[in-house]
């Protein structure tokens, strides 16, 4: 019994409504509009909906009621289903019409959503049912919402399998029938449930009928009647009488087949659920058994119940069996009437069948006709899209050809320029290279001027041999720094040696003032690192022609070759005076050669997008002046 409890618990929690108790005091109706509006949500109704196929008949019946009692209290009329389960309360008073208008009342929230497929297998299932073929344009229908509904993976596909299974069974193709059957049933969420299970046996014996398959009929008859008494469907059991009576009457036993059809119609009739079936299957019953008068009175009720059905297409098996009923019998007049009655029945739905067959050769012939137009559309476009295409290949080899030649001269004036610019480039190299020449020769003639002061001096002072050996060392300088003039850079130990010269030529002019000392990083290779000529001089220079000229301690001149990150930083340090003297002339001539060097700096360097700097201060601590000079590290 869990089985069947645990779809109807499930069912109490989606919508509050459907299993709950419907008190009348004030305060329940309270509560339940408060659950209605808690479970709205639509996954929740239709969680619902599919748990309803797990209920047996009565308890259905019950729900129902109990459902429309409670939308009452909630009802808003465009709630789809609303209108659903209003349209099953129609139906369960027999009331077709008026549950079709009820379906078509439901609207989605967008096209082929669940809510429009629910409405969709509503409608459809209410357009056939009576036994009758079922027509072409019906069964397209469903087929084409069945598709939907798998393509959209829809959780009510399995009742358009369900619905297509009826349609082949009334359609006499019973291998269709089965197959969807089965579709139907490994498709259902619940199909593990005893109901669904007894309703798949149901179907199975039905077709194991038509197959006359005994053994099967008795099988799934017998499967279905222990389903419905495990759930309680005293429906369903009274179905499985009528079946068991029609496997009795295959077996000739008719004392048994009459008292189970028998069953069947009182169970029908105590419930109010009566149907022409019924009778018809009780009066054959009676036929078989030899009792011609009981079956008349019973073939009457179920022509006269299906008169009341004005949806259903009446059927000529009555009118058969009261003419059986009435040779039986000995009257053969009423036989007579009774087969012309059939026979017309017959008669006319044969015509309105071959309605349906002539309907449908129409329309194949009209779908032929549309499709046979279509092609030659089709072979129309296709020559078109041909002319198109070739029409479309030659604009692309005309655009093809245009951007060719427009590239070309592009190109063609491109070069050109490139040319022009190289020219402009090329003089521009020239004359940043000549300015550069310009700026290094300004500093030579300072200090060519400076040497030549020196050895007057020492001529001045009437001694012979240092004026010589001056003479010999700054003719010797001299010539190497004309050499250098030519070059941008030369190796670090010429530097060095024209630095040597230069120093050595001061400290013989000026005697005993002061010493220094040159310090070169252990990690600088001196044949290999390239530097300005004459870059240090200047520096060096100030410091013995300002620095040490008016200082009453001896000088001291420190000069340092240091690597410092890829850089190459020159420290000049003296200990004289400083900057801070007021000599006009003396700042004047520092102020050139510094602004001498920065465009040098600037021309050597800006090139290669490199930078070169020099700071020159007092010393923080002490005497002097500190020069700093920091230019880009450059290897051979």
């Amino acid at each position: 019994m869990n089985s069947t409890v645990t779809p109807l618990v499930r069912f109490l929690f989606c919508g509050a409504l459907i299993f709950c108790a419907c008190r009348n005091d004030e305060n329940t109706s309270k509560m339940q509009k408060k659950n209605m509006h808690r479970s709205n949500p639509e996954k929740d109704y239709l969680e619902a909906v599919i748990a309803m196929d797990t209920l047996s008949t009565e308890t259905y019946k019950r729900v129902i009621d109990k459902h429309d009692s409670l939308f009452k209290i909630y009802n808003n009329p465009v709630d789809p289903y609303l209108h659903y389960f209003k349209g099953r309360k129609y139906l369960l008073e027999k009331k077709r019409d008026s549950a079709i208008a009820e379906y078509q009342k439901m609207k989605g929230k967008r096209l082929n959503d669940t809510i429009e497929l629910l409405k969709t297998y509503s409608i459809l299932s209410q357009s056939f049912g009576d036994g009758l073929l079922v027509e072409s344009g019906v069964m397209e229908k469903i087929i084409s919402a069945m598709e939907v509904a798998e393509r959209t993976h829809s959780p009510i596909t399995y009742r358009f399998y369900d619905l297509l299974a009826k349609a082949y069974f009334q359609n006499q193709n019973e291998k269709a029938s089965f197959k969807y059957s089965g579709l139907y049933y490994e498709n259902h969420p619940y199909k593990t449930h005893a109901v669904v299970k007894q309703r798949y046996y149901d179907i199975s014996f039905l077709l194991a009928s038509r197959l006359g398959d005994d053994q099967k009929m008795k099988f799934y008859n017998s499967k279905a009647r222990e389903l419905a008494v495990k759930i309680g469907d005293s429906l369903a059991i009274a179905r499985s009488y009528d079946n068991e009576s029609q496997i009795y009457a295959r077996q000739n036993r008719n004392e048994k087949s009459l008292q189970y059809s028998r069953l069947y119609l009182n169970y029908l009739k105590k419930h109010n659920n009566l149907n022409d079936i019924a009778f018809n299957n009780l009066a054959t019953s009676f036929i078989r058994n030899k009792q011609p008068d009981s079956a008349i009175k019973y073939y009457r009720e179920g022509i006269e119940l299906e008169k009341k059905n004005l949806f259903k297409k009446r059927k000529g098996l009555y009118y058969n069996g009261l003419k059986d009923a009435y040779v039986l019998k000995g009257d053969f007049a009423r036989a007579m009437e009774a087969a012309d009655s059939a026979y017309t029945i017959e008669l006319r739905n044969f015509q309105a069948i071959e309605a349906v067959k002539i309907a449908e050769l129409q329309e194949k012939y009209e779908t032929e006709k549309k499709d046979q137009s279509i092609q030659e559309l089709n072979e129309r476009n296709k020559l078109n899209e041909a002319a198109i295409k070739q029409q479309r290949w030659t604009l692309v080899l005309l655009t093809l050809i245009f951007l060719s030649i427009f590239l070309f001269f592009y190109i063609l004036y491109n070069q050109q320029r490139l040319k022009q610019k190289n020219r402009l480039l090329k003089s521009e190299n020239q004359r940043l290279n000549i300015e550069q020449k310009l700026l290094q020769t300004q500093l030579n003639p300072h200090f060519i001027f400076n040497a030549i002061a020196n050895l007057q001096s020492l001529i001045a002072s009437g001694h012979v041999e240092e004026p010589v050996c001056y003479l010999n060392s700054f003719s010797s300088l001299l010539r190497g720094v004309l050499e250098q003039n030519r070059k941008d850079f030369i190796e670090l130990s010429e530097e060095l040696n024209s630095l040597n010269n230069y120093i050595r030529l001061q400290q013989m002019r000026y005697v005993g003032v002061f010493d220094y000392q040159i310090i070169v990083d252990e990690g600088l290779n001196l044949e290999h690192i390239l530097i300005p000529p004459m870059l240090i001089q200047p520096f060096v220079e100030n410091a013995i022609e300002h620095g040490f000229r008016l200082i009453s301690h001896k000088g001291m001149l420190n000069i340092s070759f240091n690597k410092v990150n890829e850089m190459l930083s020159i420290s000049v340090d003296d200990n004289g005076s400083g900057l801070r003297s007021n000599d006009v002339n003396k700042q004047k001539k520092q102020s050139l050669a510094q602004v001498i060097l920065r465009e040098r700096l600037a021309l050597l360097f800006s090139s290669h997008e490199q930078s070169a700097k020099f700071t020159v201060n007092d010393k923080k601590e002490g005497h002097g002046v500190i020069a700093e000079i920091t230019i880009p590290l450059i290897e051979e």
